[in-house]
Formats: structure tokens, C-alpha cells, sequence
């Protein structure tokens, strides 16, 4: 009896993946993510912002200037988590065949380029008064650099076929090589003698004052907040875009 049950899970739960696979079926379900992520982006935002700007204390040793953090550090990790979900979707997509697959890959890249050039250029803002320059060719910035250039790479090599099938499969291996990049940046703080500081947060403990944590968590996920739902909308817009030919669509845009 248990093993019947087993089974008839497992086959509801694959019927559940492959409906949802559809373009069609995830349409909806990812209007309504969308509209609930921008709104919990935008409260977790005014929060976040509130905290760390009004109530976190001054940094001993940075000043003001440290308050960057609660944009720079959301912003850094967004750019790597997103890279990993977007090789992640292109790995399914080669795996499975699934086109929503892809178009899930391609819509994360934009907001991954996005949070890697807010990480670049708020750093260069925090290293101009703590390093004495904008930048330097440090092992973190260095490969963030080339986070940003991979995400660069694989858009432009997606739009450059017009076989669209074709340029699912060529950008997804640039999103699977790619990949070995981001446990790079991670941990380029501890296997090389780097300017940029290490890691103030780490399982289980945390070296900054609790209400700076809270408010760079809050906006951590606020920033989380808005990758999804910027995603879900290019999502949207995409998947209008490559089955304008089906009657669903015909239907939907009249």
C-alpha cells in the first residue's frame, strides 16, 4: 500500500513539474510572483534603507562611508546567486529540453548583469576613502569584473542566432563554464592576500553590530525581492515574444 502511494506521489508530483514547464501553464504563475515580489521589495526596501541609513550606528574606524554596504554587499551577492540559478536553468534546459527552461536562464541574465555592475561601482565608491583609489586589480574585483563580462557574453551570444534553439544551447554552456567563476569570487578573500576585506558574515556567526546585520539582511532580501520580480517580468515578456505563434497568445493579446 505504502509503495502504491509512493508511486502515485511521484507521478503527481512529475505531472506538476512538466504542467508548469509550459510556457503557457507558468505564464500566469509568474505574473502573480511578480506582482508580490515588487511589493515586498518595495517594504523591504523603505525598511532596510530606514535602518541602515536612520538607526545603524556610525563605523568606528570607516565613518559614514561604510553605510554602502547595505547596497554593495546585496547587490555583489545577488550578482553571484543569480549566476548560479541562471546555469542552473540552463543545465535543466539542456538536460530536460525544456524551452521554459531557457527563457528563465535569459531572463535572470539582464538583472545579474545589473547587480554586478551596482556591486562594481558602489566598491569602487567605498575603496576610493578606505584604499586611497577606485580600483585595483584585487583577486575579488578581478573576477567580479569577469562575472560582469560573462553575463555580457552570454546575452549578446543568445541574441546573436536567429535560430532561437540554437542560441539557447550555445549561451547555456557559457552559463555552465561561467559557473566556476563565482566559487571563485567567494573565496578569493582567503586564498589570496586581497585588500578587500573578508567576510563579516559567516554560518553561525557575524563580526558586525546586530542592528547593521539586520538591516543589510533586510535589504539583502529586498534586493532578492526585486531579481525576481525583474526576472519574472522579462519572463513574461519572453515567453510573449517566442510563442506569439500559438493561438494562447493570439488570444491573450487581442
Amino acid at each position: 500500500m505504502a509503495r502504491t502511494e509512493q508511486q502515485s506521489n511521484d507521478r503527481f508530483q512529475g505531472r506538476w513539474f512538466w504542467r508548469y514547464a509550459s510556457p503557457a501553464a507558468f505564464y500566469p504563475v509568474a505574473g502573480r510572483i511578480e506582482k508580490l515580489s515588487w511589493a515586498l521589495a518595495a517594504i523591504l526596501a523603505i525598511v532596510g534603507l530606514y535602518i541602515g541609513f536612520f538607526r545603524a550606528p556610525t563605523d568606528a574606524q570607516q565613518g559614514e562611508v561604510y553605510r554602502v554596504i547595505y547596497i554593495h554587499v546585496p547587490a555583489a551577492w545577488m550578482a553571484m546567486i543569480i549566476y548560479l540559478a541562471m546555469a542552473f536553468w540552463a543545465a535543466t534546459g539542456l538536460v530536460l529540453g525544456t524551452r521554459l527552461s531557457f527563457m528563465m536562464s535569459h531572463a535572470l541574465a539582464p538583472t545579474g548583469a545589473i547587480m554586478a555592475v551596482i556591486a562594481l561601482w558602489t566598491g569602487a565608491l567605498w575603496g576610493r576613502p578606505t584604499w586611497g583609489t577606485y580600483w585595483v586589480w584585487d583577486a575579488r574585483l578581478t573576477s567580479t569584473l569577469i562575472l560582469f563580462f560573462l553575463y555580457v557574453g552570454y546575452i549578446a551570444l543568445a541574441a546573436a542566432f536567429d535560430d532561437k534553439k540554437k542560441g539557447d544551447r550555445a549561451s547555456a554552456l557559457i552559463a555552465l563554464v561561467g559557473a566556476v567563476n563565482v566559487p571563485i569570487i567567494y573565496f578569493s578573500v582567503n586564498w589570496w592576500n586581497t585588500l578587500h576585506q573578508g567576510s563579516s558574515v559567516r554560518p553561525g556567526s557575524s563580526s558586525m553590530a546586530s542592528i547593521m546585520l539586520t538591516a543589510m539582511l533586510i535589504m539583502t532580501f529586498a534586493f532578492w525581492a526585486y531579481c525576481v520580480a525583474a526576472a519574472m517580468h522579462r519572463l513574461r515578456t519572453q515567453i510573449i515574444e517566442r510563442e506569439a505563434e500559438t493561438k494562447w497568445v493570439k488570444e491573450l493579446v487581442k
